[in-house]
């Protein structure tokens, strides 16, 4: 990573900036509430931006960079760096995690992104890769110790940051577009339940449910989804043959002969077409 012009900030047209992949989206009443200070104070934290080749694409800042665009400002005060994109997209995570506005589902969104983003950058580091060390052999992983961090910030035991960051993992955009547009808000605790679901089928129905409203947490749209089938009547003959036969063959040679010889005649007048036992 190269930060251009020794780290100082500059100034760079809006039209001059692009905004593509986010993790997240914009949020109303975050800019309203920024649009409120700005009015008085400015926008006075730079955001971060990529450049590529003549381009420039927004790394951290989203909602800085609306509130400018809203209040009509020409440019923005910017730190540019030239990086790779797994890069860039770790920046955006870091400068995100931990802070107060994140939500739970952005905050596994964001953990996921990041860890991706790491492993992505440092192969070697990944669970179960091979260091590259002859001599040793030894294998190394990452220790991810932001696990902790937000635990605490969000009074959560670390595995259900981690049952947080697997569904972050196997979330695509499309859910968690849904998931943000529901109309309660998305715990650590729903998170887990929905961790849990391998069924395809299944977890775009608890999505869909809590993101229409029927459902008001992802755990109570689970129990909903995992319908029962109710269990098939059983066949009385059926388990009485099951039940004789099972005695039948535990039963030492003596028994079946004196068997046999109590119920010669009811089996003789069966075979010629009598009635039943």
């Amino acid at each position: 990573m190269k930060i251009i012009n020794g780290g100082n900030v500059q100034r760079i047209a809006l039209d001059k900036i692009e905004v593509e992949g986010r993790l997240r989206g914009i949020r109303e009443a975050f800019v309203e509430n920024l649009l409120a200070m700005a009015e008085d104070t400015g926008i006075t934290t730079p955001i971060h931006v990529r450049k590529i080749g003549a381009r420039f694409v927004l790394i951290d800042g989203a909602h800085r960079l609306e509130v400018s665009r809203r209040l009509g400002l020409d440019d923005i005060a910017a730190l540019v760096v030239e990086c790779r994109a797994e890069e860039a997209r770790a920046m955006e995570a870091s400068n995100n995690l931990g802070a107060a506005r994140m939500t739970p589902l952005q905050t596994a969104v964001f953990v996921a992104s990041w860890k991706r983003q790491y492993y992505a950058m440092h192969p070697e580091r990944k669970p179960g890769a091979f260091k590259g060390n002859q001599h040793t052999g030894n294998m190394v992983g990452i220790n991810l110790t932001l696990t902790k961090t937000i635990a605490d910030a969000f009074g959560v035991s670390e595995p259900t940051i981690k049952r947080a960051l697997m569904a972050g993992d196997h979330l695509d955009p499309e859910e968690v577009t849904a998931l943000e547009g529901a109309p309660g808000r998305i715990t650590m605790e729903d998170l887990k339940a929905l961790a849990k679901i391998d069924d395809a089928e299944e977890r775009t129905s608890v999505i869909s449910m809590v993101a229409s409203g029927q459902a008001k947490t992802l755990r109570k749209a689970a129990k909903v989804a995992r319908v029962t089938p109710e269990t098939a009547p059983k066949d009385p003959v059926e388990e009485a043959f099951k039940g004789l036969f099972e005695r039948w063959k535990r039963a030492p040679m003596a028994a079946r002969r004196r068997f046999i010889e109590e119920i010669g005649d009811d089996l003789t007048s069966m075979q010629d077409g009598g009635g039943e036992l």
